[in-house]
Order: structure tokens, then sequence, then C-alpha cells
């Protein structure tokens, strides 16, 4: 099982209880569906050995970012965000979502 700590007090909140009330991930917080894919996601990198395990469910578009030394998976496919973490010797340290319009050639 993967330790994973939650890096943001905003995510953490959306990640375990599914809301965000006050911070940054309010607007994504009214998404029913992202916040329970997004709570998908997160019990199923606990309940991997390992992160490279990751790798064998292709619908997370899992990939290590090399430029900025964090790796990412995709939340739901067809959107922008993306969950960004670091990978550690024993688990993964989440850091943030990213949202970013222009990702994957997006030209909204």
């Amino acid at each position: 099982m993967l330790k994973i700590e939650i890096l943001d007090e905003d995510l953490k909140e959306l990640i375990l209880k599914g809301k965000n009330s006050r911070g940054k991930y309010k607007k994504l917080a009214r998404d029913k569906r992202f916040v329970s894919r997004l709570s998908d996601i997160y019990n199923l990198m606990r309940s991997l050995e390992h992160v490279s395990r990751l790798k064998e469910y292709s619908f997370l578009h899992y990939e290590q970012l090399q430029h900025i030394s964090l790796s990412s998976v995709r939340i739901i496919n067809g959107r922008v965000e993306r969950l960004l973490f670091k990978e550690i010797d024993d688990g993964i340290k989440i850091s943030l979502i990213e949202i970013n319009e222009n990702h994957y050639g997006n030209k909204k």
C-alpha cells in the first residue's frame, strides 16, 4: 500500500471530504463526477504496492514529467485537469491539481 501525503490543505479537503468551500478548488468541488473520479483515483493509488504500477491503468495516462520532476495522472479522459505528485521512496506526495487549458493541444 502506497503512503500518500497531500501537501495542499484545499486539495486534501477536496480529495478526502469531497468539498472545498473556501479554497482554490471551490469550482471543481461542485462537479460531482469530478470529485467522485478524484476519490476513486486516490483510493486506487493507495491500494498499489508501488507507484510504477500506475502504468498498468492506461486510462490514467500516467507520466513522469522530467522538466519539473513530478509525475501526473489524468483525472477524467477528455478533460484538462491532472493530479500532480512527487514520487518518493515509500509513496507519493500529492501537490496540486493542474488545470491547464492548453494542455495536450486543447485550444479552447
